[in-house]
């Protein structure tokens, strides 16, 4: 199954055709807990033209991948994917404290590390929020309300700071603020405009990978107009919408 976009406005909003796969895993993702009911999996699909037969072929392939577990009744994601939902779930409620002006900085110290496991570590680092400064040195403002994992202190040292440079000057260098919020408002744009079912499941999932992105600063160091909330606010609205359809009984239905 595959969604019809137009190939400018796809590649501007990182919009990607769906898969059986995909929609599975964007309904258990975003429930909670992240399981279904075959049956009301075969149902919630139906109107993303999945049917009966893909589904089959899509759950069997990705319970073999641990992607899926059975349960008495249904599927559960995977262990490995229970991580996801929950970088997902702080990318559309992140868990912020006042902010007084102090910097998180990390500086990589190991060494002797290879191209994968340099990569990794860049990876998990971006996902904590942090910003390269120049190579081996990260950081943020330090207004999440979230520790740095512990098995990072084998690799990094970890420090408060408070930078010389202009509080919201250092933002704007460390991260594509301009860039970050035009493609949410185009985002925004689009799931306005999106009404068939499958246009828009792509068009939100669309919307969480960009909140993955989100930096989110403090509001004294954001430009004005910061569509961030605005952002959230959509995605939650079409989840509870979604859940409440996929949560729907047959005797509600009319």
């Amino acid at each position: 199954m595959r969604v019809n976009v137009s190939g400018d406005l796809s590649a501007e909003l990182r919009l990607r055709p769906l898969s059986a796969r995909s929609v599975v895993l964007s309904l258990l993702l975003g429930a909670h807990p992240p399981e279904l009911p075959v049956r009301e999996l075969t149902r919630a699909v139906e109107p993303f033209g999945v049917g009966g037969s893909t589904l089959r072929a899509a759950l069997s392939r990705m319970t073999a991948a641990g992607d899926l577990r059975r349960t008495g009744t249904g599927y559960r994601i995977g262990d490995r994917l229970l991580a996801r939902q929950r970088r997902q779930d702080d990318a559309v409620a992140p868990r912020t404290r006042a902010w007084d002006g102090d910097w998180e900085m990390l500086v990589v110290t190991a060494t002797g590390r290879g191209p994968a496991e340099r990569a990794d570590l860049r990876a998990r680092l971006a996902g904590l929020r942090l910003a390269e400064l120049r190579e081996g040195v990260w950081l943020r403002p330090a207004n999440l309300d979230r520790a740095v994992p512990e098995d990072l202190t084998a690799v990094a040292q970890t420090y408060t700071a408070r930078p010389d440079r202009p509080a919201r000057e250092l933002a704007a260098a460390l991260w594509p603020l301009d860039a970050w919020a035009a493609t949410a408002r185009g985002l925004l744009a689009h799931v306005a405009a999106a009404d068939r079912p499958a246009e828009r499941l792509t068009a939100f999932a669309a919307v969480v990978r960009h909140l993955l992105a989100d930096p989110v600063l403090p509001p004294p160091l954001l430009p004005d107009d910061w569509p961030g909330a605005e952002l959230r606010a959509a995605y939650a609205a079409y989840q509870r919408d979604l859940t409440r359809a996929v949560r729907r009984r047959p005797y509600e239905e009319a």
